[in-house]
């Protein structure tokens, strides 16, 4: 037998990469398609992946192109990209090197989200008077995702981390490809029909537009309007909204974070109702010392005790009443006393006992000037002790 001859598998991926960077159609090409799973590196490169109707195309921009471009390369953007086919040997991969790019119209997936988008805000869909309140305290939650992923054992992790006293019902549901949009349908309309949920968390983890375009179906849309039972919408995609998003009751940026917003923490709840017990005990102790110390005030006494207290209560008002009449007596008597002594000073008798006498006439009024008294004119004479009848002569 002949000696088989081999080749490695680098010598492989080397040879076609000869094949390729040697061909001249292939080392300059303009490429169409729409970007899809576009992620740009914390180093500077760009990875994208160019898609059409029925095939897809690995390219990669280096830092160094990619500075230039006057746009921000987004999922669903339809784009002309120019470089260079060739394989990275590392992966045996072969793929696109972009060096120029520019954008050749928003993606048809991106203009079909708008136009529904439009359609179901026009119809109220969205508004926020039809949003339903999240109960506080759910006995039971219905969730619609795939059964197997990261999705569902996050829900079921945080669920069963914050509230354990909650019953997780899982709709295993289809949340990407032909048939996702009817089976979600599906489980939305199981929970409101059987009346098994309190609340609903409907979504799935993340990935490009194509991955989440389930949830940007018009039947889900209405599902979740017509829903009598409060949803939330739980797609794993921080910054992008579907459809769905607009439509739920409430929107979760992930998974994990639907079921934090579907249930309370039992931590919390605990370190709260702790504090109230205090807060009331403390009210109940405060409450009951108070209505003690009325009670010891209001004690029962005997009526004799009664009668007692208020017989000297009495004599206590009489002996004041009295105090207060003593003094008033003494001060009236001695204002009276000062008026007496005024009045006195002022009176004609006074100045009559030191040794003066008041000529009065006859019509008796007082005679102040010796020319009221003519020659042979009668008239009075009064003096301390008496009046005596005299003539002018």
């Amino acid at each position: 037998m002949s000696e088989i001859k081999t080749a490695t598998v680098s010598q492989i991926n080397n040879y076609i990469k000869r094949i390729l960077d040697n061909n001249s159609i292939l080392n300059n090409v303009w490429v169409k398609g729409e970007i899809s799973n576009f992620k740009h590196h914390y180093s500077g490169h760009m990875y994208i992946t160019l898609k059409d109707e029925n095939s897809v195309l690995k390219a990669v921009m280096f830092r160094g192109e990619n500075k230039s471009l006057t746009f921000e390369p987004k999922d669903g953007m339809k784009v002309l990209a120019r470089g260079r086919v060739g394989v990275y040997e590392a992966s045996g991969a072969y793929q696109l090197y972009i060096e120029e790019m520019q954008q050749d119209g928003i993606g048809d997936l991106y203009a079909a989200f708008e136009r529904l988008k439009k359609k179901l805000s026009a119809e109220g869909i969205f508004d926020e008077e039809h949003k339903k309140p999240i109960p506080a305290f759910p006995e039971k939650i219905g969730v619609c995702t795939a059964t197997t992923g990261a999705a569902v054992r996050d829900i079921i992790n945080v669920i069963t981390r914050r509230f354990p006293y909650c019953e997780i019902i899982i709709y295993p549901t289809i949340v990407q490809g032909e048939n996702a949009a009817a089976s979600i349908v599906s489980g939305i309309e199981y929970f409101n029909s059987s009346k098994s949920a309190d609340v609903i968390i409907a979504g799935r983890g993340g990935g490009s537009i194509e991955d989440l375009w389930a949830f940007n179906e018009e039947m889900v849309a209405r599902a979740i309007y017509n829903s009598q039972i409060p949803i939330i919408s739980a797609v794993g995609h921080e910054t992008d909204f579907t459809i769905a998003d607009f439509a739920a009751d409430l929107r979760a940026p992930t998974p994990s974070a639907a079921a934090e917003i579907a249930v309370p923490s039992s931590v919390e709840l605990y370190s709260r109702l702790s504090m109230l017990d205090n807060k009331l005990l403390k009210s109940v102790s405060s409450a009951i010392e108070r209505r003690r110390l009325i009670l010891d005030s209001l004690r029962l006494k005997s009526p004799k005790e009664i009668i007692g207290e208020y017989s000297m209560k009495t004599d206590a008002l009489v002996q004041s009443l009295e105090n207060s009449l003593n003094v008033k007596l003494i001060n009236c008597r001695r204002e009276l006393s000062q008026l007496a002594g005024a009045l006195n000073a002022m009176s004609p008798l006074a100045v009559l006992e030191r040794g003066y006498a008041v000529a009065v006439a006859d019509d008796g009024h007082i005679l102040k000037k010796a020319a009221c008294l003519k020659s042979g004119t009668e008239f009075n004479l009064k003096l301390n002790d008496g009046e005596k009848r005299c003539r002018a002569i």
